[in-house]
């Protein structure tokens, strides 16, 4: 785990990776920003914590803060709005492809990719989380578990269930 000389810099660090995983719960570009910046925010007050706490309180504050746009984003839709009408519904994709490439490959890239984040949305809240900050994150099993606010075996299970499930959906990728 690497040590951080500052939370500037360990906010620096985690930004990228933490408005991808934004990005794939809430299919929404501004509200990941906003969703990032709030998390971002709220560790300003846990400055003086010890620099190992501040991964799994980051990404716990983060998956909260995310729950709280889905529920608002749910009953937005179910009050205000059809769902035809939201902005960037069901076909909104994610663009984590790197514009390096050339064309042929950037066009493999995109479809891998959209995908993977397809599959990845199909998964169940629990199991993209747990998936999300074990294999992408690289994050052990007592702080995933602490991230995510239940036990370590409910870790294991997420994400048990997930590979499962992303195997099965993406068999001719792999």
């Amino acid at each position: 785990m690497p040590q951080w000389a500052s939370l500037d810099a360990f906010l620096s660090d985690i930004g990228p990776r933490a408005f991808r995983f934004a990005e794939a719960g809430l299919r929404q570009r501004d509200d990941a920003l906003d969703a990032v910046q709030d998390a971002m925010m709220k560790m300003l007050a846990y400055r003086e914590r010890p620099a190992a706490e501040w991964t799994p309180l980051f990404w716990s504050i983060l998956r909260r803060r995310i729950i709280d746009l889905q529920r608002r984003a749910r009953f937005r839709l179910r009050w205000l709005r059809p769902a035809a009408d939201m902005p960037g519904g069901e076909d909104a994709g994610i663009d984590w492809t790197d514009p390096g490439h050339g064309p042929a490959q950037a066009h493999e890239q995109r479809e891998a990719y959209a995908r993977l984040a397809q599959a990845l949305r199909a998964l169940p809240a629990r199991q993209r989380e747990a998936f999300t900050l074990r294999v992408l994150e690289e994050l052990d099993v007592a702080t995933t578990a602490r991230a995510m606010g239940c036990s370590e075996g409910s870790v294991k299970t997420h994400l048990s269930r997930a590979r499962q499930a992303l195997h099965s959906q993406l068999e001719d990728v792999l």
